[in-house]
């Protein structure tokens, strides 16, 4: 064996030559090579099948050893290697021996974690050496084996050995190697665990026996999330955090909102009494769905807005609004480090495994456009998911393995044991600080009662609870734990327990009292100057610029830096733009567009958009953010429109549209003075994200009295691109349609768009903004608009028919979007002076006063066709048949043309939609007779439910 000093050599460096080695041998020194050729040959124990790209992924840290501890004997070598692999064993995979299970189930032991299998005789054993990250004193094996012990296999379990930085690595181990994975509490600190397990504990047992039988989804069992978001926030706090957004599904937050949030108890015993039914009437909702906001006021004195999203029960789709919210906040007060703003989101084990919108968030995480600097996510680990067990209801270890994906540590923490818990909040605060990105924490608990409290789980689960039933709370065994110390007495504690019961006790009194009446909501803030409710409420407002503003805006967005080398086509859009700006030709869609967008930020409105490929567009018009053709570098005219404009930022996002949708939601809630829009790819795949439209976009303001004003744009058209290219789903959106709680649009012109996109932001009153946007209409020859339509007009609701040459005709059109065109020009061929179309240009709201004044100037008894290119069972046909029923307006016998009912939205061939468009602008032409004879409508008669007739 060649004698080779290994004193103060560096671990890392060893080992990333020896996979060099066994990859390619002669890519290393000679002198390495004679020494791993050895090595090779050595009989040792073999080395951990670890999860990692080899054998010899490196380990997270430098390591010194001491010269005894390397002599050049092939038996002292052997020692040597045996450290090194019982060593990062213990690193790759202690936690699979980490004693997490407050239940005390038992997992399998790898051979490679059980010390016999390593060999070690008692002189081995008590030599001694040196480890950098265990401090700089000798230690004897035995003595490294006991710290990688309470290290990595006591109450604390970590994973971390993925991460590929060496900096981060070495940083997790040298927190936990030295303090092996502990923390010295103060008498006072572990007073304050105390309490707060206190205030968890007879706040769940306070509810289960005062409103017998009722759902209140319990904490109990997982109780210490409530010291950990206690230590989370004063930790944050001292970290400059002042703003704390936070999102959870309902187990557990009535605690939370109790014990963390400030909501005063009366009001939750009185949402639990539903004592106000007459002020919720059609609206609110269920009070383990509530959100709060709140001030916190730290040990220290510091304070920390502390905000709780509403949820529904759809459990982690929160997560991205929450995320959306805090990049918000951050923009908002120009925390471009993040440090001020901070995002906790409290999961379900099973939710956390089962749910595709976590893997989608936190993909979000380290992407430019939507960092938040970091999310702390807590994972409340029930080990059950209703009444389905971990076996059951993932693929993997734990439920946690879907964080894998990014490099960061994730920490399993037996959630009995709360100071193994204080341990682990605090290295995950710190570690979010230092590196700014996410951290993972999955508490181990259980869950004491069923799904709710009226379930049985032992239906299911028998030996599962024969177990928790015998469990003393955690409260009991912390106690035990500090009565054991001596630093607590029995006494302090029931003085606390009874100080807590007293409280909730006066709490109960006061919320059954008559005159007492819940807060009402209130709103304020950034929100204070804007309003929700009907549609009446909000006054028009004057949309246009002035036509020399619009101008020298358009001029400016067809400028680039000297130095920047446009691709030729842009050279010439930009050509076209200036040619526009000196009224050479009239304005496209896209000119329109950029127009809206420079003079709302030259205004002051802040501008925020992101979608799948949202800087060029998916069809090739916007080209907002433009690539120098010589080096890749980019510019962004919007960004100079102005000397004293607003923040504008075009983003293009992954490709999900549930967490990017959301994300931009949550963006919205904090910024109502900006134009947030998201754009989908092709309007088809809307309906991805279905959940953040049904449970937030459409009902919040009805069920938490949440405002936004989102925009959507949602390109839809058919084109005989086939059944997935051609429906944003408009029937859907008109279906969610009630109490003016949106605004569902299909513009035919850019001055229209124009008009839209500036109303959006002018008005106060916010609501989402759906927009069935263009496709083929961006480069139409007759979609086009004026300066002057853009600087002396307004949005209009209808668009009449200016170019009828009768008020006598013997039918009217009405129709939305593209196929105005279509029936336009067939018109035109056919000469067809008899028939007048008329464009709906907002389907919702539309008030009856509008379109009766645009019908009046024709005849009563006029038939009106509605005619549109989706299937009968889709498009606006069934929306405006309910709205208005058969005899439009009391005047008008109303029917359809269209395609027939149908269960895919189109054809998948292109020359069969030529035909279906042929045939239908055709028979919405077709002989005039009474709308009520089916043989008029081919398409009528294939119609397979009776609304036309």
């Amino acid at each position: 064996m060649t004698e080779t000093n290994f004193s103060n050599i560096n671990l890392e460096f060893v080992e990333e030559l020896y996979e060099k080695f066994l990859n390619e041998p002669s890519s290393v020194p000679p002198e390495w090579q004679r020494i791993f050729e050895e090595w090779k040959d050595e009989p040792r124990p073999p080395a951990p099948s670890f999860k990692s790209r080899s054998i010899f992924h490196p380990p997270t840290v430098v390591s010194t050893f001491a010269d005894d501890f390397l002599p050049g004997s092939v038996h002292a070598t052997s020692l040597r290697d045996r450290v090194i692999q019982i060593i990062r064993a213990y690193r790759f995979r202690g936690h699979t021996i980490a004693q997490l299970d407050p239940l005390g189930q038992k997992r399998p032991v790898a051979p490679e974690l059980d010390v016999a299998y390593y060999n070690f005789t008692e002189d081995e054993l008590n030599q001694k050496f040196t480890y950098e990250t265990f401090g700089l004193e000798p230690l004897t094996v035995r003595e490294v084996l006991q710290k990688l012990q309470n290290t990595y296999a006591r109450s604390i379990g970590v994973e971390y050995m993925h991460i590929d930085d060496i900096n981060i690595r070495r940083w997790l181990q040298e927190r936990m190697e030295a303090s092996e994975n502990h923390i010295q509490l103060t008498r006072d600190e572990q007073l304050r665990i105390l309490t707060r397990l206190s205030d968890a504990v007879i706040f769940e047992e306070f509810i289960r026996k005062k409103f017998i039988g009722a759902k209140s989804f319990s904490l109990e069992g997982s109780e210490s999330l409530i010291p950990m978001l206690d230590l989370a926030i004063e930790k944050a706090a001292e970290q400059g955090v002042t703003e704390i957004v936070l999102g959870m599904a309902h187990r557990g937050r009535l605690n939370v909102l109790a014990n963390i949030m400030g909501k005063h108890p009366k009001q939750i015993f009185r949402e639990f009494a539903d004592m106000e039914p007459e002020r919720y009437r059609g609206s609110g909702d269920v009070k383990y769905h509530l959100g709060h906001s709140t001030e916190w006021k730290t040990a220290a004195g510091k304070q920390v807005h502390l905000s709780l999203c509403f949820n529904p029960s759809h459990l982690e789709f929160v997560n991205p609004i929450v995320l959306g919210r805090t990049r918000g906040n951050q923009e908002r007060t120009a925390d471009q480090e993040r440090t001020h703003n901070l995002a906790i989101l409290i999961h379900g084990d099973a939710a956390f495994a089962g749910q595709g919108i976590i893997q989608e968030v936190l993909n979000l995480s380290n992407l430019n456009a939507y960092s938040v600097g970091g999310t702390l996510h807590i994972i409340v680990n029930n080990q059950i998911g209703f009444t389905t067990s971990p076996n059951e209801s993932r693929s993997t270890m734990y439920a946690t393995d879907v964080a894998k994906m990014l490099q960061i540590p994730i920490y399993h923490v037996n959630g009995e044991d709360p100071e193994a818990v204080a341990q682990v909040i605090r290295l995950a605060m710190d570690f979010r600080h230092k590196f700014k990105t996410d951290i993972v924490i999955d508490v181990y608990g259980y869950r004491r009662l069923g799904h709710n409290e009226s379930d049985e789980p032992s239906f299911t689960q028998p030996e599962l609870y024969h177990v928790i039933e015998k469990r003393k709370t955690v409260r009991e065994g912390y106690l035990d734990h500090l009565l054991t110390l001596g630093g607590v007495t029995r006494a302090e504690a029931d003085q606390i327990a009874e100080h807590r019961r007293e409280h909730l006790e006066q709490e109960l009194a006061d919320s059954r009292h008559a005159a007492y009446r819940s807060p009402k909501e209130t709103i304020n803030g950034v929100w204070s100057n804007y309003i929700g409710g009907p549609e009446a409420n909000a006054p028009e407002v004057k949309t246009g610029v002035d036509q020399k503003r619009l101008v020298e805006l358009l001029e400016a967005q067809a400028k680039v830096p000297a130095d920047f080398q446009p691709h030729p086509k842009i050279k010439k859009l930009l050509e076209t733009r200036r040619g526009m700006a000196a009224g050479k030709q009239p304005l496209d869609w896209a000119a329109a567009e950029a127009l809206a967008f420079a003079s709302l930020v030259a205004e002051g409105s802040g501008i925020r958009m992101s979608g799948q490929d949202a800087e060029r567009g998916t069809f090739s018009h916007r080209h907002a953010v433009l690539h120098d053709y010589r080096n890749g570098k980019t510019y962004m005219p919007l960004k100079n429109v102005s000397d004293k404009q607003a923040t504008v930022n075009i983003y293009n996002s992954p490709l999900s549209e549930t967490s990017v949708l959301g994300f931009e939601l949550g963006y919205s809630m904090e910024w109502p003075d900006s134009l947030v829009i998201w754009e989908a790819q092709f309007g088809d795949f809307v309906n991805v994200a279905q959940v953040i439209i049904d449970q937030f976009l459409v009902s919040a303001e009805k069920k938490w009295k949440r405002y936004s004003g989102l925009v959507m744009l949602l390109p839809h058209g058919f084109e005989g691109q086939g059944p997935e290219h051609s429906s944003a789903r408009l029937e859907r959106f008109l279906a969610l349609a009630a109490e003016d709680n949106m605004q569902i649009v299909y513009p035919t012109t850019p001055a229209q768009f124009f008009h839209l996109i500036r109303r959006q932001v002018v008005r106060r009153w916010r609501k989402p903004l759906i927009v069935m946007s263009p496709k083929s209409l961006l480069r139409h020859p007759k979609v086009v608009s004026s300066m002057e339509e853009l600087a002396n007009g307004t949005f209009q609701r209808i668009i009449p028919d200016a170019a009828a040459q009768t008020q006598t005709p013997d039918r009217i059109l009405l129709c939305s979007g593209k196929l105005f065109y279509e029936l336009e020009k067939f018109r035109e061929d056919q000469q067809r002076n008899d028939v007048a179309i008329l464009r709906i240009e907002q389907l919702y709201p539309l008030p009856k006063e509008i379109l009766e004044n645009a019908l009046s100037l024709y005849p009563a008894g006029t038939p009106v066709y509605w005619v549109q290119e989706e299937p009968e069972n889709m498009g606006a046909w069934r929306y405006m048949l309910s709205r208005f029923g058969e005899n439009l307006l009391g005047r008008h016998p109303f029917a359809y043309v269209g395609r027939p009912s149908s269960a895919s939205p189109a054809t998948g061939s292109h020359n069969s939609h030529k035909q279906e468009q042929e045939q239908l602008v055709t028979e919405a032409f077709g002989p005039n007779t009474s709308p009520r004879n089916p043989k008029e409508n081919h398409y009528a008669n294939r119609i397979e439910s009776p609304v036309s007739r």
